[in-house]
């Protein structure tokens, strides 16, 4: 299957979107995932989309915001894929009869919750609003046209995630120290 664009320039100018816009897709890619190793598989998988539609991407008006959609698409794909593997797993794998009264006692919950780990108990959606609200900056009108939804849904859903982070990162963690660490994985936290 080729692609629908031929000539050099549109080559040249894929070129210069995708050496700007990689590493930022693949960070994008591993805080909605928690997965580093699959970062750079949904990046470049993306990416390779977006070549495939480059006429239409550069046609877009917001061209990074359609890339960062696909990334979140795929994202969500791959979480989704994951659970329902994790499923058959534990169907599989689990004690036969287990079922209500026959689990386990609790979960083992670690003393400190990194960020990381709380973004990933997150919702999807949520955890999507609060990482491009807060570790990509942007505003509540780009992260609605990222994500395909009403400005309002990222209003609350970001407001939800926020309060979520704050109780799984503990009760004495202000809203405004949890903005600042989902920021921070913005650059010294994932790569």
């Amino acid at each position: 299957m080729g692609t629908s664009v031929d000539d050099a320039g549109a080559a040249a100018e894929f070129h210069t979107f995708f050496e700007a816009h990689y590493a930022e897709l693949a960070r994008l890619a591993h805080l909605l995932t928690g997965e580093a190793d699959a970062a750079d598989d949904l990046a470049a998988d993306a990416l390779l989309a977006l070549w495939h539609r480059w006429d239409r991407v550069r046609a877009a008006d917001h061209p990074v915001a359609y890339a960062r959609g696909v990334v979140a698409n795929l994202a969500r794909t791959r979480i989704r894929s994951a659970v329902r593997e994790r499923r058959r797993i534990a169907l599989f794998w689990g004690p036969r009869g287990a079922g209500e009264g026959h689990g386990a006692d609790g979960p083992d919950v670690p003393a400190v919750v990194d960020v990381q780990g709380a973004l990933r108990r997150l919702p999807f959606r949520r955890r999507a609003c609060v990482v491009l609200r807060h570790a990509f900056d942007l505003s509540e009108r780009d992260t609605s046209l990222v994500l395909g939804i009403s400005v309002g849904t990222v209003k609350s859903q970001t407001s939800r995630a926020v309060a979520e982070l704050q109780r799984l990162l503990g009760p004495d963690t202000p809203a405004a120290q949890v903005r600042v660490a989902v920021a921070a994985q913005r650059s010294g936290g994932i790569r």
